[in-house]
């Protein structure tokens, strides 16, 4: 049987692609509570408001997650949202208390996506390529992180 700490990890990554790839917002509501509390400084109060924030977001919007930690009733995963219109893609670290089953409160921490250019360490902040640019069409085109492994040594 899986511990709790596996079931909150599986419950937030379900959560997190049913609404913001899948867009499937009425089973996302099955996975918020419809008394959420939200701490982003981006988002608007509530279930609600984290609705409406992807709904009004472009269509290309997607999620990435990458490490996902929990312990007791908290999950953190640290993601890439991509295809927001905006210059940069975002990494975040989402952190989510789990209560009865559902999503019960939230807090992030957002970055905007260094580019090789940018980054002091030569390496991505995710995964292991960089997201350098956007090509005319908004596909990300990757490098390969192995370019900046052979200048480090």
């Amino acid at each position: 049987m899986a511990s709790k700490e596996e079931r909150n990890k599986t419950l937030v990554l379900e959560a997190f692609d049913t609404l913001f790839n899948k867009r499937d917002y009425e089973a996302a509501a099955r996975y918020w509570s419809p008394n959420y509390i939200q701490h982003s400084a981006h988002i608007e109060p509530g279930r609600e408001g984290l609705f409406n924030l992807i709904k009004a977001s472009p269509a290309s919007l997607k999620y990435e997650p990458r490490v996902i930690v929990a312990e007791g009733d908290f999950v953190i995963v640290h993601g890439r949202f991509s295809g927001t219109g905006l210059p940069r893609n975002w990494i975040a670290a989402d952190i989510v208390r789990i209560g009865d089953g559902v999503l019960v409160e939230h807090w992030d921490v957002l970055q905007d996506e260094a580019a090789r250019a940018d980054s002091k360490s030569g390496l991505p902040m995710f995964g292991d390529s960089f997201a350098d640019h956007l090509d005319g069409d908004g596909t990300e085109q990757r490098e390969n992180i192995d370019a900046v492994r052979f200048r480090r040594d």
